[in-house]
């Protein structure tokens, strides 16, 4: 029963992808790029890099990630699930920004930590639900 029901969604999906892309109005709407909300960094210890050393300068560093967070600046922050770092949710328009926060911060400055920036923005996808409604009607 449960492999006929994914069969099932995934020809419906492939069916809603394939007619909406024969529509020329959601086949463009589809091609616009997604609107930045946010911008996730996930912070990594770097290779060869010692536990002491990064808890020398975690309070400092836990200070001016709180006056972030009160700023605003920090929307959402997670611990990583193999304790090599963290992830950040920013409040910033692009990847630029959200570095020019981060590399204000003191684990930044000794160079202790690699940063990968990812923008994101709403689902994409959710537009379809959206798009000519009145041929669903």
């Amino acid at each position: 029963m449960k492999t006929i029901r994914n069969v099932i969604l995934a020809l419906t999906l492939t069916f809603i992808g394939a007619t909406s892309m024969s529509d020329p109005s959601v086949a463009q709407a589809q091609a616009i790029l997604p609107t930045t909300t946010g911008v996730m960094v996930i912070i990594t210890v770097k290779a060869g890099v010692t536990r002491e050393q990064v808890m020398a300068v975690m309070p400092a560093e836990i200070r001016q990630t709180v006056q972030l967070y009160l700023n605003g600046k920090i929307r959402e922050w997670y611990s990583r699930g193999d304790g090599r770092g963290v992830i950040f949710l920013l409040d910033s328009r692009d990847a630029a920004e959200a570095q020019t926060i981060m590399e204000g911060l003191p684990l930044a400055k000794q160079n202790i930590m690699d940063h990968e920036y990812i923008a994101v923005g709403p689902l994409l996808p959710l537009g379809l639900l959206t798009a000519n409604p009145e041929r669903r009607q």
